[in-house]
């Protein structure tokens, strides 16, 4: 497993700010995503030179990150599977693409930057996804994956933390309280996504070398969290893994 970098930004401070938007995501989505978005970006720039860069963003929503890229020099294209995702903020932007995660419509290696926030627990094959994005990135290009783990405090999404119980149990449960479905319905559109299986593809793909794993959120001073079996599916929240493309 790689090293793990200590950078000035990762800081107590800054992970109390993100945990604290959380609250947000559902009352108030743009307060929360752009502050991810910015966040990221951030993060991002660690690892992979932005301006100047083409970057795909899969599962892109309604824009939020594209400011936050673009500002940083990027040159960003969004991907997502729901028109109502994309139009979610206004006008759905020129450079967005309506398809599939799990068969990206664009050729082999034609990205410096693919990127992917809390995309990957929506697909059901996920690990199919995260093989495209490193297939349309150029060599020595960035491959950035996150996703909300699925025993994390959250990871049932709207209907945490009844998840822990199960997600049909869970999803059953917030339809007869709520008195419709939620958004992220288990079985559909959201899906039990482990740190595990996240570091068996890791160690699996051939087509990367892995430059970091780290729960998203953490302080640098946290980071061994995910090396500790059975602890990390608990803690770690959301599972960030950056790859260069070979």
């Amino acid at each position: 497993m790689p090293r793990w970098k200590r950078t000035s930004r990762a800081t107590l401070r800054r992970s109390l700010h993100l945990f604290s938007e959380f609250r947000y995501e559902q009352p108030d989505p743009e307060r929360f995503y752009t502050a991810l978005a910015q966040d990221s970006a951030a993060q991002l720039d660690e690892h992979a030179a932005l301006d100047g860069a083409t970057m795909l963003d899969v599962g892109g929503g309604p824009g939020y990150f594209r400011r936050a890229f673009e500002a940083r020099g990027a040159t960003y294209v969004a991907l997502d599977a729901d028109v109502g995702e994309l139009s979610g903020a206004g006008d759905i932007h020129p450079r967005t693409v309506l398809g599939s995660g799990m068969e990206l419509p664009f050729g082999d290696s034609t990205v410096d930057v693919c990127y992917s926030s809390n995309v990957l627990e929506h697909v059901p094959d996920p690990w199919r996804m995260a093989d495209e994005m490193l297939r349309v990135t150029r060599p020595g290009g960035t491959v950035f994956l996150s996703w909300t783990v699925w025993f994390g405090p959250w990871g049932g999404h709207e209907t945490a933390p009844w998840h822990y119980l199960g997600g049909s149990r869970a999803r059953r449960r917030y339809r007869r309280t709520h008195g419709h479905e939620p958004k992220n319905r288990f079985g559909e559109s959201l899906f039990a996504v482990t740190v595990t299986d996240g570091l068996r593809w890791a160690r699996r793909q051939q087509a990367g070398d892995v430059l970091a794993v780290l729960p998203r959120y953490h302080p640098w001073w946290a980071r061994w969290v995910v090396r500790v079996p059975l602890l990390r599916e608990l803690v770690t929240w959301n599972l960030v893994i950056v790859l260069r493309k070979r």
